[in-house]
């Protein structure tokens, strides 16, 4: 086999990685960051806001479609929330999953929150939940074999037919 047909690139994953070191303190939160842009909402991937949340695509996303709803304050525990702002944080994550149904027709979903580092939150600062559609057989050998997941489209192209597709539903507050 030749030298280089080894070599599995997944040139998006530094970034990730130096995000995880703490080498961008100056940065802080990204959730909070969104929340405080509306301004940036494209530039962000950000799908909508309501008056306690917000839902946007993940920026190392799991498989195509991955979406965070996050409250725009930073709290870290459901605990933390009012039922106001819970019940907006359950009608997004609904809502971001009919969205992707219609757009992307996964086959099915993966819906979850992790809290503390130890249980895999990226970010145990602020909650949020994880909405990541999913296929028959999108789930190969690259993850396990090369630490590599193949994303078939990019963000801003599922983001420009999410956002053209959430009229058509009646979603609330879809931002472009």
């Amino acid at each position: 086999m030749a030298e280089f047909s080894r070599n599995l690139w997944a040139p998006w994953r530094m970034e990730y990685i130096r995000s995880l070191g703490g080498e961008r303190p100056d940065e802080g939160c990204f959730l909070c960051r969104y929340a405080a842009s509306p301004d940036d909402d494209g530039e962000n991937h950000v799908i909508w806001r309501g008056s306690c949340c917000l839902t946007a695509f993940n920026s190392f996303p799991y498989n195509s479609g991955h979406l965070l709803v996050a409250p725009l304050g930073h709290v870290a525990d459901l605990d933390s929330m009012d039922d106001p702002a819970l019940d907006e944080l359950i009608r997004q994550v609904r809502d971001a999953k009919r969205l992707l149904a219609a757009v992307l027709a996964p086959q099915g979903f993966n819906v979850g929150m992790n809290f503390g580092k130890c249980a895999g939150a990226g970010l145990p600062g602020h909650l949020h939940v994880h909405i990541v559609p999913r296929w028959e057989g999108d789930t190969n050998f690259m993850p396990v074999v090369g630490d590599t997941r193949v994303i078939p489209e990019s963000l801003a192209a599922i983001h420009n037919r999410m956002i053209e597709a959430a009229g058509s539903l009646g979603l609330p507050g879809v931002r472009g």
